[in-house]
């Protein structure tokens, strides 16, 4: 195998491949459904791998909420911008990102942390927790596995991936102090060319208020 790709690479390279790859996902779309249920009006939302803008900040902010995306790919977030103009996109690797305790209403990851080491994945959730406010929402999708840092091929492309068991993931869900209050486990094959069945894990946690 060649050497693994960064999201950056990867997302580049598959642009809008990857939306309609994942255009029929519909755990996905429930998920997001759920989440609009739950939202206070106006709420602010940072959706963490916005990719193209759909389905996510697309949703989101056709609920009138204040979304805001970032993804680490130049070009991903050049088709969100075009695509979602109700919401922001910036580029940024989220392990870089800075936001004040208590800034956001709900928090959005779907299968963005899939090429972060498990580390730095329960990082990332932990630093997340704090952004959130009293009440606030996370929304954590995954590739349920007990994995760190294998090397696999996704869509044609080398990656090094990392996961957790969903058991697992919701204890790191549990041990950053939010409460799960939903999961939803679904099997999706992509359609692309070679795609394989694949498990999804849907994770809704509360910060206590």
């Amino acid at each position: 195998m060649t050497r693994p790709e960064s999201a950056a690479e990867v997302f580049d390279a598959l642009g809008k491949d990857y939306e309609h790859a994942f255009r029929t996902a519909t755990a996905q779309r429930a998920a997001l459904t759920d989440l609009l249920a739950d939202l206070p009006p106006e709420a602010k939302v940072l959706d963490l791998g916005s990719g193209t803008g759909r389905p996510t900040a697309e949703l989101l902010a056709a609920g009138g909420h204040d979304v805001t995306g970032y993804d680490v790919a130049p070009k991903m977030v050049e088709i969100a911008r075009e695509q979602v103009p109700a919401a922001r996109f910036e580029l940024g690797d989220m392990r870089e990102l800075a936001f004040d305790d208590g800034t956001w209403d709900a928090v959005t990851a779907f299968f963005s942390m899939l090429q972060l080491p498990r580390a730095e994945q329960e990082t990332m959730i932990g630093r997340i927790a704090g952004w959130l406010k009293p009440g606030g929402l996370l929304v954590f999708a995954t590739v349920p596995a007990d994995v760190d840092g294998v090397d696999i091929v996704f869509m044609g492309h080398p990656v090094r991936a990392s996961s957790f068991t969903a058991s697992a993931l919701a204890d790191r869900l549990r041990a950053a102090g939010l409460e799960v209050v939903r999961e939803a486990q679904a099997e999706f094959v992509p359609d692309h060319p070679g795609a394989n069945p694949e498990p999804h894990v849907h994770l809704t946690a509360r910060k206590p208020s």
